[in-house]
């Protein structure tokens, strides 16, 4: 809002704000005077004067404090109601990450998201493109349900991809597709059938998908990313292990959201040529077992 603001319209606004919240949260001119410590008398005149003076700033802070908005809302300085705490929580939330496959929080966050691209930077594959084997595998140890519970959440999850009506956008460093092809690093240890398997089925994914589903590779030598998923316009959501960390507000938003987008822009591969990617690790690792 714009700071001009005359100073007989800024009052007679503050007199309309503060009318306004009292009668929202029910409270009497006798119990806001009580709450900030003046008589009633000074509350009626704070709101049938009609001059161009303002409280002072005791008085002001008072009345935000006792009715739950901001000062500067009642003051015209803000469009915004919500006091400072509640901004800031209602921009950042602390959800608990289970190491688990079933996780509502997240199908919620994707369902909020319908029709908007979905940005990605996983952890590792990313989970709803995996196959059963691959799941099985990665998620034994950690499945609080039965299998077939958990990886039927990823399937699901798939299938609300085919459906929403979402662009997919995942970004991931070229090391990630490297590691899985040959097993090493995370992955050492999963047999080379199942590693096969899994490329077959993201090259299947891909062709079947695109251009809805993009899958670039970038070089973590020169690019870094935490684990991330930017849900449009709404909330970006960061994976910290335990937990997962979701802004709201719009700046944070737009931040990563040109972070994503410079991922994109520099990856070493492109959405286009990631399947000509894939195959050619696919040979390469087979390559290498029969040598």
């Amino acid at each position: 809002m714009s700071e001009n603001i005359d100073k007989r319209d800024r009052a007679a606004q503050f007199r309309l704000r503060l009318a306004r919240a009292m009668e929202e949260r029910h409270v009497s001119q006798s119990a806001l005077a009580r709450n900030i410590g003046v008589d009633r008398s000074t509350v009626s005149q704070l709101l049938t004067g009609d001059g161009a003076r303002l409280p002072n700033a005791h008085v002001v802070g008072g009345c935000a404090s006792a009715l739950g908005v901001s000062a500067d809302w009642l003051l015209s300085l803000s469009d915004r109601p919500e006091s400072a705490a509640e901004l800031l929580a209602g921009a950042l939330t602390v959800t608990e990450a289970a190491r688990a496959l079933v996780d509502e929080r997240i199908f919620e966050w994707h369902q909020e998201a319908a029709g908007y691209k979905i940005r990605y930077v996983p952890a590792t594959l990313p989970d709803m493109l995996k196959t059963r084997a691959v799941l099985e595998w990665e998620y034994a140890p950690h499945l609080g349900r039965t299998a077939d519970q958990a990886i039927g959440a990823s399937e699901d999850r798939l299938t609300w991809m085919r459906r929403a009506q979402s662009d997919y956008e995942i970004a991931m460093p070229l090391f990630e597709i490297e590691s899985f092809a040959s097993a090493t690093g995370y992955y050492r240890g999963l047999d080379l059938q199942t590693r096969q398997d899994q490329i077959d089925h993201l090259l299947a994914l891909c062709d079947q998908l695109y251009p809805r589903l993009r899958v670039y590779l970038f070089d973590a030598k020169r690019l870094y990313s935490a684990p991330v998923t930017i849900f449009g316009p709404l909330l970006c959501v960061f994976y910290a292990g335990s937990h997962y960390m979701a802004f709201r507000d719009r700046d944070r938003i737009e931040t990563f959201t040109r972070h994503f987008d410079t991922l994109v822009r520099e990856a070493d591969v492109t959405a286009r040529d990631f399947p000509g990617h894939l195959r050619a690790t696919r040979q390469y690792a087979l390559n290498s077992i029969l040598c």
